[in-house]
C-alpha cells in the first residue's frame, strides 16, 4: 500500500509541478523526492509509489532514483548525518581509521543512529575531495584532511 498524498504535501507538490512544462514531468523526480523528505525527515518505498502515481511515472524510476542518491534516506536519520568516504584516495589516507574511531566515539556502527537520535553515521563511495582525503560531510558541511583529534573537535562543535 502506497502512502497517502496529504493536502499539505500535494500542495507543496503542485507549487513544485507548476515550475515544469508538462512534457517534463518525469524531471520532477528529485524535487518531489526532496519535498517529501523534507516533510517527514526520510523517505519510504511507499512514498516513492506515491510520487510515481502522481507525476504518472514507473514506481521503479522514483525507488531507484531514492536509492541511487545519498541524499535521501530510507528511514529515520539522527539530527547530524555524518558520511565518511571509503572510496580509494580516502582510504588510503586512513578513513577506515576514522570510520573505526566515529564509531567507538559514537557507540555505534555504520548504517546506525544514536539512541539519542543527534547521530547517524553512514559511509560513501565518493565526496570528491580526493586530494584532500580523507573527507566526510556532515549535513551540507564538508570537512577535509582528517585525523580522530579534527573529527572529535568537528563533533564536539555541533549543536
Amino acid at each position: 500500500m502506497s502512502a497517502v498524498l496529504s493536502p499539505e504535501l500535494r500542495e507543496r507538490f503542485d507549487a513544485i509541478r507548476a515550475l515544469y512544462p508538462p512534457e517534463m514531468a518525469a524531471s520532477l523526480v528529485l524535487p518531489l523526492l526532496h519535498c517529501a523528505q523534507e516533510a517527514k525527515g526520510h523517505v519510504t518505498e511507499d512514498d516513492t509509489v506515491m510520487i510515481a502515481d502522481y507525476i504518472g511515472v514507473p514506481a521503479i524510476q522514483v525507488l531507484e532514483a531514492m536509492r541511487w542518491y545519498t541524499m535521501f534516506h530510507g528511514a529515520p536519520q539522527g539530527r547530524h548525518v555524518v558520511k565518511v568516504c571509503r572510496n580509494i584516495a580516502c582510504a588510503l589516507r586512513g578513513a577506515e581509521s576514522l570510520i573505526d574511531h566515529l564509531q567507538q566515539r559514537l557507540g555505534i556502527g555504520v548504517g546506525q543512529t544514536t539512541p539519542d537520535g543527534r547521530f547517524t553515521l553512514q559511509t560513501v563511495e565518493c565526496l570528491a575531495s580526493c586530494g584532500t582525503a580523507p573527507a566526510m560531510q556532515v549535513g551540507n558541511t564538508y570537512f577535509e584532511q582528517l585525523d580522530a583529534t579534527r573529527v572529535d573537535q568537528i563533533l564536539k562543535d555541533l549543536p
